[in-house]
């Protein structure tokens, strides 16, 4: 179905077992809620996050999130952004997942889940072609690449008061104003975050320049808000972990390297 940005919808009232939706909306926050149906979200145009109790994931296009029925999650939308939702009823297409998962999206996938975002609330789901269809979803599913893009909050103490902060902050500090900030050295910084979240603070920043371009700001402005010292340094970084300049990522997909 596509809806406008203030129709009401709640999948949990719809008695179908797969319901689809397609919505263009500006800066959103869902707050904390779960369903009772099993999730796809998709960014087809834009980048949203998603946050649980301990973690945050971000969901730039080419992603794809699936949130199990039951787990308390709060959905962010960066700027204007196109998503795709569908919503399943837990086990009716078996998907193996009982966590949140981050997988990627190919063309097949993307049109598949396009197809189904589209679909009639009314839709006979037992045709052969709907069924052949949902088959193709979660062969894609299942064959789709797990993400690492996940931002979990250290839980040490030196850090832990923090976390709220870096995840609604505007403008993310440098490593080493940070470590000034909480009065710890550059070292013990980077030791608290591969330990506890296994990614540096310089991930960290990545996830946050994704979002941020996403919003269709300049790269002199993603460079300032992130603290470099200049837009080269900045574009080096976004090179070294993407493999692409943050010109050549707002233009198309991006791969994050290890």
């Amino acid at each position: 179905m596509r809806l406008s940005s203030d129709t009401p919808f709640n999948a949990d009232l719809c008695p179908a077992a797969v319901v689809g939706i397609a919505v263009a909306v500006g800066q959103h926050d869902s707050g904390m809620h779960t369903h009772t149906k099993g999730q796809l979200l998709f960014a087809y145009k834009g980048c949203m996050s998603i946050t649980l109790a301990d973690r945050k994931y971000v969901l730039p296009p080419t992603r794809l999130a699936w949130i199990p029925a039951g787990i308390p999650h709060r959905a962010k939308m960066h700027g204007t952004i196109e998503y795709r939702s569908i919503y399943i009823q837990p086990d009716y297409l078996s998907l193996p997942w009982r966590d949140i998962q981050m997988l990627s999206v190919n063309a097949l996938l993307k049109e598949v889940l396009e197809r189904v975002a589209l679909w009639a609330e009314d839709i006979d789901l037992d045709t052969p072609a709907n069924q052949n269809l949902l088959a193709v979803l979660v062969d894609e599913l299942k064959a789709a690449t797990v993400e690492p893009i996940l931002l979990a909050f250290p839980k040490d103490r030196r850090l832990y008061s923090m976390s709220s902060q870096l995840d609604e902050a505007y403008c993310l500090p440098s490593l080493g104003e940070l470590a000034s900030k909480v009065g710890a050295s550059d070292k013990t910084i980077t030791r608290i975050f591969k330990k506890e979240t296994g990614m540096s603070y310089q991930q960290w920043r990545l996830m946050r320049a994704i979002e941020l371009l996403s919003e269709d700001l300049m790269v002199s402005d993603v460079s300032d808000r992130l603290a470099f010292a200049s837009d080269s340094a900045f574009i080096s970084f976004f090179r070294q972990h993407t493999g692409l300049t943050p010109g050549s990522y707002t233009h198309g997909c991006f791969e994050l390297r290890d």
